[in-house]
């Protein structure tokens, strides 16, 4: 069913056309009209910012008379930048695939996004997985360690019942 706003919504979900959200600027990250590849940044990155706070505490050692006690405070925060920064060595699609094998049955539709687990932020993805039936009778939910690509705990498995009834 489409509107004259180039607006719809069925049983996929809500679509926007491009040209509505051209003309409201629907950012990008939420514009589904934007097709292709994505890849989740890796946390490695966070290195970076473990070598600006080195730089910071070396500066405050040699530029200021009691750099010292700030160049200290910089340097334990470069470290922590260094000790959180996690390869993120599985990819979304390998999550996925690593949740469908643990969930015992034939799975449908998956969905994965990354989370960050203690306080040196071990990334984890987080696999929601449907049962292949329709209406899917089962879905779970698996958290699969983006490191080392094991699960984490044993998966949250639930069966769902169907809505049935309308307007």
């Amino acid at each position: 069913m489409a509107d004259s706003g180039g607006s719809r919504a069925d049983g996929e979900g809500i679509h926007i056309g491009e040209e509505v959200a051209a003309a409201v600027g629907i950012d990008e990250e939420l514009d589904s009209n934007i097709v292709g590849p994505y890849r989740f940044p890796n946390p490695r990155r966070r290195r970076i910012g473990g070598w600006v706070y080195l730089a910071g505490a070396a500066l405050a050692f040699t530029a200021m008379p009691r750099g010292w006690i700030l160049g200290a405070g910089l340097i334990g925060v470069a470290a922590w930048h260094f000790a959180s920064a996690w390869p993120l060595l599985v990819s979304e699609e390998e999550a996925m695939a690593l949740a469908s094998a643990n969930t015992g049955y034939v799975v449908g539709h998956a969905s994965a996004a990354v989370t960050f687990h203690g306080w040196r932020a071990r990334p984890r993805w987080s696999v929601i997985t449907y049962s292949a039936d329709e209406p899917p009778s089962q879905r779970a939910l698996v958290i699969v360690d983006a490191v080392t690509g094991l699960s984490v705990g044993d998966p949250y498995i639930e069966a769902l019942t169907p809505v049935t009834g309308g307007p």
